[in-house]
């Protein structure tokens, strides 16, 4: 999984043994909070995870509102 905002890109390392235990979660979520231990190989930041909360519920009381720029 990669991560990505305004700063750059994190990828997200999930072994197969945690993918499988939160196998549902990560298939499931639009909104997901990761847990994990961080490294570091140069200017490349990884996050190896070791525990995932979805969060896609909070998406329904999100307020979206158009902002027009021009």
């Amino acid at each position: 999984m990669t991560l990505e905002d305004e700063t750059g890109t994190i990828n997200i390392i999930v072994w197969e043994s945690v993918a499988e235990r939160l196998r549902r979660d990560l298939l499931a979520a639009s909104l997901l909070t990761v847990y994990g231990r961080w490294q570091c190989q140069g200017d490349v930041l990884h996050l190896v995870a070791q525990h995932v909360i979805n969060h896609s519920h909070l998406l329904g009381e999100l307020v979206v509102a158009s902002r027009d720029f021009h």
